[in-house]
């Protein structure tokens, strides 16, 4: 075994020989070079990514030769690219779990067999001068590593997601050198690094090595205070030197023209101050930014300055004085194929998205992202929740009382607590961006957590620290004044309601995670920021979460699909609870994600008196106006366009509200139902979106006696329609018409066959269904509606008679009820169909559930068609383009669509209830010459039309298994009505407006067999 201090079981070392933490700055050479920001164009910067030498080994014991030596020989290891993680270059085990340790729970020790990477690395060293130094940067090794230069040991440091700098100077030679090191997967560390996602080991951000002057500028603070509210600012920029040395300093605004400019003789520290006066302030919705040149030496430090203030006052969230609230996102570090290696391409494209669709805040959960994330963050104009790299969430898995608090309420662990604090301070201290430091996350909350809050309090008072393991439920330590807000994960709308009423509550409420986005999801936003925008006292919150953490691989046959826990034996896992995201691994949106774009809209509109043509717009926006909004509106008229034209929204300022009047005009005599659109787009391009970008969109309504919609279709009116002819054969009776011919079966007491013209449209007996798929946020109640029989129900019709009414319709009654083995009946009914001249049939239903139901609430209840291949064709009016359910539907809006059974299929990469089409009024599913069935009711129903059954979704562990089990036939749902979809993955229970839980009712249906190009 190679020997080696093991210093990845002392809480006595978090390091060796590492500098201490500064901000995060690369020296140029100039300014010009400086501005580019780009690294490689400083002459004092050096790249060490690229391809090294690796050889992993599953234990650090059986690491036996010093492979650091310079003479030692590693031609013959693997090449590995640097960054990267180990576990998606096909080394070690691909492993995810969310809670629990995937090693055994003894802190500080970690297992005998902690699997090594060995790295090695060959560079060269141009000539050396006297008055400089080289350090080397690692800015993320997960776990721990030790370092070697020319077989010299050099440092060692843990800390996974922040930079570790070594002053190598001593140890280089001009010409060819050799770097080695050795990363552990485990060392005591990971007791603080078990957050919620896949567990990566590696290099896996950037190495480079920089040149300095040995006497320099180390570190800058640049502190900001205004006077004459924000009419003059003060920057005050703290300089710590290695040396007594001249510095001085240019502050440039965005045009590049000087601002303020100062300088000093500094010896060890001392300060540059400017005042700009009327400066122009950051903001999310105006990321201002001047630059701040600071000159030493041979060496050129920009730093980015956006003027802002961030403050809790009166109970509020404040920035630049004013109210605000974070509209966020929780966003791991995730990539689908390089894992927590994230380029800087793919930085872009993540708050590319998060702009288009609303989102002004992002948490970096759980630790601090790479440094250039936060330098877009300051640019594209994002509030950052900066979060220590900190959660032991495993600690207190045992439930035991208090065990949560186990390692924060232990003074061994007490530099190790900070030790996360304040490199990520020190790094991240002179971002803009940063509004709020996060103590970490889900770690119990003790005597240690304080002490973070108050060491980050010292250094930097300026920007409000927060944390969640506070919470009053986590029954930790009563001291919380070091804290500036209360914050909490997945409470529910009456529990903040509660908390913003309590005059108690002197503190802002901040919902570090809420509504969980999993699967098909979430279902409950629109209540949420209905009450945040109601109380000042609610600042606002993050969804759970960004991204899909799918790792995208393939099945033995080549089939390409993203994977999650357990999918490559690992053990522990938590399964697919890593796909959780408001987006796929690849960043396609999920409908979840439109959701939230609306919810979040800036703009909003409401109706004042519509009759009058009045309408009230409010500018959600805390900073700006509407000058850079187009608005687009028309009005229909069922359907029908009678009027569009553009809208003027200039002069409405943020926070205030306008009634505006449209130039319209409505006929006292016109009858039904009048739907005004309003469609808010972008009037100019953005480095984030496109001139014409949709920002949002509302409908309003309003009707004058409007028309049933569940009126007589008959495509017969206007013809002698022959008297309908009946055959009863066995247990089928058949009903005949001009042009169709219906079959009922008489022990079902249900329709088995539909046709006009000889084209059948019905493959099976129609079924009345209480189940659906469960989705991700049914999770705590699929076992009980399993127990409960609901997924494999059947029907028992007790009694059916049929007869022909005066009128010469054929009506077929009906009882019946739904149930399993076992189990005392879930509901019971009575179903009357009636078939008419024209072939439609209409189904009237009364039902009544069991009242004792052990878990009250159903999934749906409807009428379940399978119709036959070939019925591709979807036309629909109600809400659309895509899926929407009862408490997820802001997003779409009302209309007519023309589909495919394929596309109002959603693919979720864990199959579950998709697709699904709120409030529809009508339906038409038909082969491509439109020949097909016409559904509708008269108060609309949820509708389904798919090739897989509820059951195949509920059986398929992968998208890739439900893509084979794919059917030729449609199955169709009629549902009176289908349960929301919630949050309850990890939020709280579905609210109970949102669950179906009549226990009597009626529901009407009609169905039609048309040939469309006739009607």
């Amino acid at each position: 075994m190679i020997r080696l201090n093991r210093y990845w079981e002392n809480l006595n070392v978090l390091q060796v020989n590492r500098e201490a933490p500064r901000a995060s700055y690369i020296p140029y050479a100039d300014d010009i070079t400086a501005k580019s920001g780009k690294r490689g164009k400083s002459p004092f910067y050096q790249t060490l990514n690229g391809s090294w030498k690796f050889q992993y080994h599953n234990s650090v014991l059986n690491v036996e030769e010093p492979f650091y030596e310079e003479t030692a020989d590693v031609s013959e290891w693997d090449d590995l690219i640097v960054p990267s993680c180990w576990q998606v270059n096909g080394y070690d085990q691909l492993q995810y779990t969310n809670i629990n340790y995937p090693f055994p729970n003894d802190p500080p020790f970690v297992p005998n067999n902690n699997p090594a990477g060995l790295y090695v690395r060959e560079f060269n060293v141009a000539d050396r001068r006297d008055d400089k130094e080289k350090y080397i940067v690692f800015e993320g090794v997960n776990s721990c590593f030790y370092l070697w230069v020319n077989g010299q040991f050099a440092g060692y440091s843990q800390g996974s997601r922040m930079p570790a700098e070594f002053n190598v100077s001593t140890f280089l030679k001009t010409g060819n050198n050799r770097v080695a090191v050795l990363v552990l997967k485990w060392c005591d560390g990971s007791y603080l690094e078990d957050q919620d996602l896949w567990r990566f080991s590696g290099i896996f951000r950037d190495v480079y090595l920089l040149e300095r002057d040995r006497v320099r500028i180390r570190d800058a603070f640049n502190k900001q205070s205004f006077e004459e509210g924000f009419r003059k600012a003060v920057l005050t920029t703290e300089i710590e030197t290695t040396g007594s040395m001249y510095a001085s300093a240019e502050l440039k605004d965005a045009n590049g023209e000087v601002a303020a400019s100062a300088e000093a003789v500094v010896d060890g520290k001392g300060t540059l101050r400017f005042e700009v006066d009327n400066p122009k302030l950051w903001s999310a919705e105006t990321p201002y930014l001047y630059e701040l040149y600071v000159r030493g030496g041979e060496e050129v430090l920009r730093f980015p300055v956006g003027f802002r203030q961030v403050a809790v006052e009166d109970g509020e969230f404040r920035i630049n004085g004013r109210a605000v609230k974070l509209k966020g996102v929780n966003r791991h570090d995730s990539h689908p194929e390089l894992g927590q290696t994230i380029p800087v391409t793919h930085m872009i494209k993540d708050l590319v998205l998060m702009k288009k669709n609303n989102v002004n805040t992002i948490r970096t959960s759980h630790y601090p992202n790479d440094s250039r994330f936060m330098d877009l963050c300051n640019e594209y104009g994002f509030y950052v929740v900066d979060e220590a790299d900190l959660e032991s969430h495993g600690i207190g898995n045992d439930y035991q009382e208090g065990s949560s608090h186990t390692l924060s309420r232990n003074p061994d662990w007490t530099a190790a607590f900070i030790d996360r604090a304040a490199r990520m301070v020190e790094r991240d201290k002179n971002h803009p961006c940063v509004v709020m430091w996060s103590l970490g996350n889900e770690s119990g909350y003790e005597a240690n957590h304080i002490a973070m809050a108050e060491w980050i309090r010292e250094r930097d008072p300026s920007v409000p620290v927060h944390y969640e393991g506070a919470a009053p439920h986590y029954k930790g330590s009563s001291n919380v004044e070091c804290l500036d807000l209360e914050s909490r994960m997945y409470s529910s709308v009456q529990e903040i309601e509660a908390y913003a009423k309590d005059e108690n509550n002197v503190k802002p409420l901040f919902l570090c995670e809420y509504s969980h986005a999993m699967g098909n999801g979430p279902g409950d936003l629109k209540d949420y920021w209905d009450v945040i925008y109601r109380y000042p006292k609610l600042a606002g919150g993050c969804v759970w979460e960004w991204n899909d953490h799918g790792i995208k691989t393939e099945t033995k046959d080549g089939t390409p699909f993203y994977a999650y826990g357990g999918d490559f034996g690992d053990k522990p896992n938590d399964g697919n609870f890593c796909i959780d995201g408001l987006v796929t691994p690849d960043r396609r949106p999920h409908t979840g994600l439109l959701e939230l774009k609306k919810v979040l809209s800036p703009i909003r509109f409401e109706a004042h008196d519509l009759k009058a043509g009045q309408i009230k717009v409010t500018n959600l926006y805390d900073f700006i106006d509407f000058s850079h909004v187009g608005v687009f509106w028309k009005i229909e008229l069922d359907g029908r366009l009678l009027q569009q034209a553009q809208l003027d929204l200039d002069g409405i300022k943020p926070h205030d509200s306008r009634i505006l009047t449209l130039p319209y005009t409505v006929s006292e005599t016109s009858s039904g139902r009048y739907v005004h659109t309003f469609t808010s787009w972008m009037k100019e391009e953005t480095r984030w979106a496109e001139a014409g970008h949709e920002i949002s969109f509302e409908q309003l309504e309003w009707s004058n006696a409007e028309p049933s919609l569940y009126d007589d279709v008959s495509h017969v009116q206007g013809k002698k329609a022959p008297a309908l002819q009946t055959e009863e054969t066995g247990r089928l009776l058949t009903i005949e018409g001009l042009d169709f011919r219906h079959a009922f079966d008489l022990e079902l007491g249900t329709v088995r066959r539909i046709s006009r013209n000889g084209v059948n449209m019905l493959d099976a007996p129609s079924a009345f269904s209480v189940w659906r798929a469960p989705t991700d946020n049914d999770m705590h109640v699929k076992e009980k509606w399993i127990e409960e029989g609901y997924d494999r129900a059947a029907m028992k019709t007790y009694q059916c008679d049929w007869s022909i009414t005066g009128d010469g319709d054929v009506e077929l009654r009906s009882r019946f009820s739904l149930g399993a083995d076992s189990k005392t009946a879930i509901l019971k009914g009575e179903s009357l169909w009636k078939v008419n001249a024209s072939g439609e049939i209409r189904l009237q239903l009364t039902v009544k559930v069991q009242e004792e139901l052990p878990y009250p609430y159903l999934p749906r209840f409807g009428v379940r068609l399978t119709m036959p291949k070939g019925m591709e064709e979807v036309e629909y009016s109600g809400f659309g383009p895509h899926e929407s359910y009862v408490d997820k539907r802001q997003s779409v809006r009302r209309g007519q669509f023309l589909t495919t059974v394929d596309e109002m299929f959603e693919n979720y990469i864990m199959p579950q209830e998709n697709g699904s089409r709120y409030g529809t009024e009508w339906a038409i599913v038909s082969n491509a010459q439109g020949m097909g069935l016409r559904f509708s009711t008269p108060e609309g129903f949820s509708f389904n039309a798919s090739h897989y059954s509820p059951e195949d979704l509920t059986e398929a562990r992968h998208d890739w298994e439900l893509a084979r089990k794919k059917r030729k036939e449609t199955i169709v749902h009629l549902d009176y009505k289908m349960s929301g979809v919630g949050s309850n993955s990890c939020g709280p229970e579905l609210a109970e407006a949102y669950r179906l839980n009549d226990k009597e009712f009626r529901y009407e249906l009609s169905l039609m067999p048309v040939f469309k190009e006739d009607e």
